[in-house]
């Protein structure tokens, strides 16, 4: 099969993109860097919080290598960093896409921008709050009396990083869903008719994100999940592609 060669038009576009693309992913990763530069004063503060679950199982942690609680201090940092950075992320995204929408399309950038945030936020506080600590539980519980829980607290960070950022971002399902739905790539009827396969696409998501191959903790991020597709279901029913998109897809 051969492929026409492309427009002097159709390249600077594809540059174009490509230059949209470069700034945006500038623009996250030096706001996620500032933020993590900034949050390192207050790593000491950031841990307390980090570990708080597991002290209220009467568990504690320990280092095991010199250098060890340095680069957890710095790997909390980049976690503050992005949760604190994320709202400048969502915006260089929706920069990102913002030239792709008809005129009148670009106020739902307005509308769906705080609603990734809030969202955002509302998986990272489910996945400490509803989560974590049941998970923590189960594992502890899971070790027995004839084992002596020892935590190295480079493993326990990381466990929890792996745990957080994933549900936050999992949580932005339904503005996903509601933006390709208005762009006319799916709808309700597809989404609908493809429950059971969007529901192992979900288990096996859940099993890869999830840092522990444990069943329960993969369970607790699966169900919420699916639930959020659900949702999303009634977000593509109540949404329609614009007229422009409709008429050009007709055609």
């Amino acid at each position: 099969m051969a492929f026409r060669d492309m427009t002097p038009e159709e390249k600077q576009t594809i540059i174009e993109h490509l230059e949209d693309l470069r700034q945006s992913l500038l623009i996250s990763v030096v706001a996620i860097i500032i933020a993590a530069i900034g949050s390192f004063y207050y790593s000491e503060q950031i841990l307390s919080i980090i570990i708080s679950p597991l002290k209220a199982l009467n568990e504690n942690l320990i280092v095991t290598g010199v250098t060890e609680a340095f680069f957890v201090k710095l790997k909390l940092s980049f976690l503050a960093g992005f949760i604190i950075a994320f709202p400048i992320v969502a915006w260089a995204i929706w920069r990102f896409f913002k030239p792709a929408l008809y005129p009148h399309e670009r106020k739902w950038v307005y509308i769906l921008f705080p609603v990734t945030i809030i969202l955002f936020t509302a998986g990272v506080l489910f996945a400490y709050f509803g989560i974590l600590r049941l998970v923590l539980n189960f594992f502890i519980y899971i070790a027995g009396e004839n084992l002596e829980t020892m935590f190295k607290v480079d493993q326990y960070v990381s466990f929890v990083m792996a745990f957080i950022i994933p549900f936050g971002l999992v949580f932005e399902l339904p503005v996903v869903v509601f933006f390709l739905t208005k762009l006319g790539i799916i709808n309700y009827e597809m989404l609908a008719r493809n429950r059971k396969y969007a529901l192992l696409v979900i288990v096996i998501l859940a099993a890869a994100l999830t840092p522990g191959p444990d069943p329960v903790s993969q369970m607790l991020m699966a169900l919420p999940v699916y639930l959020l597709f659900e949702v999303s279901i009634w977000v593509a029913k109540l949404s329609r592609p614009g007229r422009d998109r409709s008429a050009k897809k007709s055609k």
